[in-house]
Formats: C-alpha cells, sequence, structure tokens
C-alpha cells in the first residue's frame, strides 16, 4: 500500500511515483493490473539481488509473471559501456520483445543504466523503476535521464526516456549500510537548497527521524520527488531550469572522475561537498552570504557526510586535472563554464560563462584549506 503518490504529468508519458513500505511484495499485483499480458526482464546488482529480489521474485511469480533476470556487478563502475552491453544482450537473450518491460531494481547506478538499456533495446522498451536507495528514491526515478559514464566524465553518454512507473520501497532502505543512507540524504538536502528554505528548516528539525525511518522519512521523499517533478514538467530535456538539479553536481562530479567512481567516493558524497563548494565559491564572488556556508557544512556533518576535500580518502588530483573533468561538465556551452551558484539558502540559480581562471583560483584555495 503506497502511502504517497506523486503523478509526473507528462502528457502520454506520463506516470506516477508510489511511494511506501512493502512495495517490492504488492510489485506483482500491481504490474499484473497495469500492464496485463506483458513480460518482464529485471536489471539488477549482486548486492540487491541477494537482499530484495527474492522478494520481487516471489511477487511476480505469485501474480503469475513472466520475468527473466540479469544480475551486474556492483558499483559506479558498471555505468559503462561494458555492462551496458551486458544488459542488452541479456534482455535480448532472454527473447523479450519491444512490447515488454524493463525491471530496473537497485540504486542510482542500475536506474540508470537498465534506463538506457531499456531505451536503446530493440529501439525502445518500456520499463519501471524500482529504486532501492534513498538517493535512488529521492533522485534517479524521476525525469527520464538514463545513462552511463565515459571516460570523459560521469553521464555523457544516454538518453532521455521517461518509466511507466516508479515503485519506490521504503523497507528497503533498512538494509542499507549508513553510509550509503547518508550519501542519498544528499540529494534530499539539495532540494532545500535549490529553491525551498522552509524545506531545509525543516530538515534541520527531522534529520534525526528521516535517518530513524520515523514517518518523516517517506515525507521527505515524497517532497523531493513533487519538486523534481515540478521541474521535469517545465524542462523535460534539461534546456533551461532543470539544470538547476546540478547543484554541487560540477564539483562532485569532478571529485568522482578524480577518484575513479570509486568506493572512495560515493555520488552523494560528491555532491555534498559539491554543494559547500558551490555556496563558497558563490559567497567568494561576492554573490552569497558566508554565513550560509557553516549553517550548511554542519547540517551535512551532522548527517555523517564529508563537506571538504580533505574528508576524502587518498590524494585528490592536480587542479589542472579538476579542471579538465569540469570542463567535460553536460552544461558546457561552446567551451563556456556553467555553474549552480547560489545568492543563499534556497535561492540558487543559473551562472553562465563563469570565468575559469575564477575556479581554479578558488579550487587551489580550497585545496589548502
Amino acid at each position: 500500500m503506497a502511502d504517497h503518490r506523486v503523478h509526473v504529468a507528462l502528457g502520454e508519458r506520463a506516470y506516477d511515483i508510489l511511494i511506501g513500505e512493502r512495495l517490492l511484495d504488492d510489485a506483482g499485483a500491481i504490474l499484473a493490473q497495469r500492464f496485463a499480458g506483458r513480460r518482464f526482464g529485471i536489471i539488477t546488482d549482486e548486492n540487491v539481488a541477494a537482499c530484495q529480489l527474492p522478494r520481487l521474485a516471489a511477487s511476480l511469480t505469485a501474480a503469475g509473471l513472466d520475468y527473466a533476470t540479469i544480475v551486474l556487478p556492483a558499483g559506479e563502475s558498471t555505468k559503462s559501456y561494458a555492462y551496458l552491453e551486458s544488459a542488452v544482450e541479456g534482455l535480448l537473450a532472454a527473447r523479450l520483445e519491444r512490447g515488454d518491460l524493463v525491471i530496473a531494481l537497485g540504486g542510482g547506478v542500475i536506474g540508470d543504466l537498465a534506463g538506457f538499456a531499456a531505451a536503446i533495446a530493440r529501439r525502445g522498451m518500456d520499463f519501471v523503476q524500482m529504486p532501492t536507495s534513498l538517493l535512488a528514491q529521492v533522485d534517479s526515478p524521476v525525469g527520464g535521464k538514463t545513462g552511463i559514464n565515459s571516460p570523459h566524465g560521469k553521464n555523457l553518454v544516454g538518453a532521455f526516456h521517461q518509466p511507466k512507473l516508479v515503485l519506490a520501497d521504503l523497507s528497503t532502505l533498512n538494509t542499507l549500510p549508513a553510509r550509503q543512507f547518508a550519501a542519498g540524504y544528499a540529494e534530499i538536502v539539495k532540494y532545500g537548497l535549490i529553491d525551498d528554505e522552509a524545506f531545509f528548516f525543516w530538515l534541520e528539525e527531522n534529520r534525526v527521524e528521516i535517518f530513524e525511518g520515523g514517518p518523516a522519512r517517506g515525507e521527505a521523499i515524497a517532497r523531493c520527488c513533487k519538486a523534481k517533478a515540478r521541474v521535469v514538467i517545465e524542462d523535460e530535456k534539461e534546456l533551461g531550469v532543470r539544470a538547476l538539479l546540478n547543484l554541487g553536481h560540477t564539483f562532485g562530479h569532478a571529485l568522482e572522475k578524480d577518484t575513479g567512481y570509486s568506493n572512495r567516493l560515493l555520488h552523494g558524497e560528491g555532491v555534498s561537498i559539491g554543494m559547500v563548494l558551490a555556496h563558497s565559491f558563490s559567497a567568494k564572488l561576492g554573490m552569497a552570504p558566508s554565513q550560509d556556508i557553516g549553517r550548511i557544512e554542519a547540517h551535512l556533518r551532522d548527517a555523517g557526510l564529508p563537506t571538504r576535500l580533505g574528508d576524502i580518502e587518498g590524494k585528490i588530483g592536480a587542479t589542472e586535472k579538476l579542471m579538465a573533468a569540469i570542463g567535460q561538465d553536460k552544461k558546457v556551452s561552446r567551451g563556456a563554464l556553467t555553474f549552480i551558484l547560489t545568492r543563499g539558502i534556497g535561492q540558487a540559480f543559473i551562472e553562465k560563462n563563469v570565468d575559469p581562471t575564477a575556479v581554479t583560483e578558488f579550487l587551489e584555495t580550497v585545496r589548502t584549506a
């Protein structure tokens, strides 16, 4: 039974996000009702397969649904050409047809990769998102951005491909390691920092309950999904305001690339550091009050998140290397840098033609802080 329902109103591509406890156990009945006569291809990773796949499989079997399963390695490195090929070839080997559906069962990596596989297999198959991590439940299932990483940078290869349905089972979050849960929380904080100061204040009051699994957890996820849905409806293909959702990501993605998309720095941890850097850079440029930085940093630290370059295990590459990664950011236009900056908590904005020299000098400063 869903506790929250968020409708993403995109005309003929509209879909629902259902949020609640034990939705994986109800998935078979839900899918049988909405997609009668279809077969399903489940794409997941080894970790999720061990703890969540049996629940989904039992639910599909009980509903009389036929399915095939493709299990990939866990981790950011799976978002690659090699495992995209594995996913697509697995769907074809299972003789899934264009009218059948792909199920993305896992965190953000699986959601992005499986969605992209669905977008290109047989020139386009429908898919259902079943996100099992906090980060995935508040971010990646909404909006249809799918893809993989390239040696040149993160998320540089992909497609816009909207799901037909999202089932966010809150009970899957109970099995997450503490570090993974905290990394997902960074994306929740992001929505307060973009344009909802009141939500950021609410998070300050309710963070403990969110981490402990009280009603505030489902409420926070639903509020994030609603916020993202509003932006996606206005700018589905990220030609304008949707870029605001990348607050903290320009710096964060560069740090992820520098650490080799490894366990040294999880995506949400990169976003956490990136959001602090974005506010610090805005303050350095005289655009934002410096006192906000301490408040944001304190909240993220209380949540168990890194906030500075020095918090990353091991040595960070040279500033020139970070700048090269920033230069490959997908918001770059005609070689000019675009950043999501801020005038304060809840006041993010898109700044084009950012001076690369200013960014370089800023990075040099924070590297030694």
